[in-house]
């Protein structure tokens, strides 16, 4: 399962079930690239997630940043990826005026997943801004 994009994942995702969203998004999570447990660190953690959550930038070539993610907790990681999807590989300037949290709506994840599960995708989506910003 190589979802290229939040549409490819949603055209999925909107045929299911519960409980197969569910399995869809720890499939997510599972898919992402190994983070290194060297880059696991205070200043990757994502504050205010009730699992642990770590995102770490890196520079591709062209200026676009790659991002780095994990989390210890499966339905958490899957989170991470689909907010990853909306900003992988972008240039600094595109992840600042990306909406993040509009591109997410439509998964409806409020409504899927417990408000601890939620709670810390504002954090998710300010941590990466914050990083695009300083790396831009």
């Amino acid at each position: 399962m190589a979802f290229q994009s939040l549409d490819d994942v949603y055209s999925d995702y909107e045929l299911l079930e519960a409980d197969d969203r569910y399995r869809l998004l720890i499939d997510l999570g599972r898919a992402l690239e190994p983070m290194p447990d060297a880059l696991k660190t205070e200043a990757s953690l994502v504050r205010g997630c009730s699992a642990s959550v770590w995102v770490y930038p890196t520079r591709n070539a062209d200026g676009s940043l790659h991002f780095l993610a994990d989390s210890n907790a499966a339905i958490t990681k899957g989170i991470v990826a689909l907010v990853l999807l909306a900003v992988q590989d972008r240039r600094p300037d595109e992840i600042g005026r990306a909406d993040i949290a509009g591109a997410l709506a439509p998964f409806g994840l409020e409504r899927q997943l417990s408000s601890n599960r939620t709670q810390g995708i504002p954090n998710m989506i300010a941590l990466i801004r914050q990083t695009a910003e300083r790396l831009s």
